[in-house]
């Protein structure tokens, strides 16, 4: 499980858009996974985790929604630095203290135009980590303030924007159960109301045990 909540944390235009200031609006993404554990297979590591992935981010605040019939959605509030992961088997959001790294980057690689998606020439990250090898691809007219996610070390998120300054379009994460490719397959630049990343009303929370 703690596995699964580092990817998630890792794991959003049809035309060439620039964008004046840092991104607001949604990505959309597909996933596929190959697996690396013999006792799953490659859908049903699709089916649990999702093959489409919506992003939304706003300033500091960013939330995930997926199609899988585990994962459901994460989200990240900026203010209490927390990011609550929700899964289908369980009515409480669990939490991770986004200070609390849970990994480590034993060696960062840049590379330039390597390769394009929707348009976009992209830029590499690479982060080789102790958990595995963790690729993404970016292009800087999608940036972000990276200041607001200098305490965001969880799934080394804040290694990967120290390097990009922006959101990938593209990533590619191996660890020791799978590999996933994700891509973006839209973008939608548009102004997001706060409520979005607000937690639903009467949720539960609770701290995360991994």
């Amino acid at each position: 499980m703690k596995i699964l909540l580092l990817f998630l944390t890792i794991t959003a235009v049809t035309t060439i858009t620039t964008f004046g200031q840092n991104f607001e609006g949604k990505i959309f993404y597909s996933n596929t996974y190959k697996s690396k554990n013999t006792q799953m297979t490659d859908q049903q590591w699709t089916s649990m985790m999702g093959s489409t992935q919506e992003y939304l981010i706003k300033g500091g605040n960013y939330k995930s929604i997926a199609n899988g019939t585990l994962v459901q959605w994460q989200l990240y509030i900026n203010k209490n630095n927390k990011l609550y992961n929700k899964m289908s088997n369980s009515e409480t959001a669990f939490w991770n203290d986004g200070s609390v790294q849970g990994d480590e980057v034993l060696k960062v690689e840049v590379n330039k135009n390597v390769t394009e998606v929707l348009g976009y020439k992209c830029d590499e990250v690479i982060l080789t980590c102790k958990s595995g090898i963790q690729k993404y691809y970016f292009n800087p007219n999608l940036s972000v303030d990276t200041k607001l996610f200098t305490n965001h070390k969880f799934g080394n998120w804040f290694d990967y924007l120290s390097k990009s300054n922006a959101l990938p379009l593209k990533s590619v994460i191996e660890n020791a159960q799978f590999t996933l490719v994700s891509i973006a397959t839209e973008i939608k630049p548009l102004k997001l109301d706060d409520k979005e990343f607000e937690l639903p009303a009467g949720i539960k929370t609770d701290k995360s045990p991994y």
